[in-house]
């Protein structure tokens, strides 16, 4: 096996373990039909920046899978699917706005922001159409489903979003070869 890639997949493996363990163990749990907020984001997105979307989607793809396992809450296959994989999946994306050697300092911080964005808004439509369809139940009279979905999941991931920021950003800044490309 080229040693690249070996590396590639050792680097996918471990930081898909940290992003399982912030998940499950450091989450700071606010609802009681689901929603947390953690740093599981940050090791993903560290490797979508480093390695590449692919990288990432598979990185966002283990830890969906241990959040699955370690705290699963199932109402139906697909719910599963667009709650777990799907929604830690999608982080991948933040591998678009990769991060080249060459890249400036004030470049840097800009496309860490705006990749860490637009993974965790990926996220939350994952997160908002299991919400829409199965648990518009839940919400209080007078709220349509979309509404309350839109509003339950973000008051969980927005501030995800803004604490992965401030956790990739730091990192980046103080050691650049966490998030430079590979």
């Amino acid at each position: 096996m080229e040693r690249r890639r070996l590396i590639t997949m050792l680097e996918v493996a471990v930081m898909a373990g940290a992003g399982g363990l912030f998940s499950v163990l450091l989450a700071l749990k606010l609802w009681p039909q689901g929603g947390s907020v953690s740093l599981a984001m940050v090791p993903v997105v560290l490797v979508a920046f480093r390695r590449g979307w692919v990288a990432g989607l598979l990185c966002g793809l283990l830890v969906g899978l241990i959040n699955l396992i370690m705290n699963p809450f199932i109402v139906h296959p697909v719910q599963v699917v667009l709650d777990y994989p799907l929604a830690y999946s999608v982080l991948g994306l933040a591998g678009c706005f990769r991060l080249n050697r060459d890249i400036p300092a004030t470049s840097l911080t800009g496309r860490v922001a705006l990749g860490v964005t637009v993974a965790g808004l990926a996220r939350l439509l994952s997160h908002f159409i299991s919400g829409v369809i199965w648990f518009g139940a839940f919400a209080p009279e007078g709220f349509s489903p979309a509404l309350y979905s839109l509003l339950y999941n973000a008051s969980y991931i927005v501030p995800e979003i803004l604490i992965s920021i401030a956790v990739t950003l730091l990192l980046a800044l103080k050691a650049p070869e966490l998030v430079r490309r590979k």
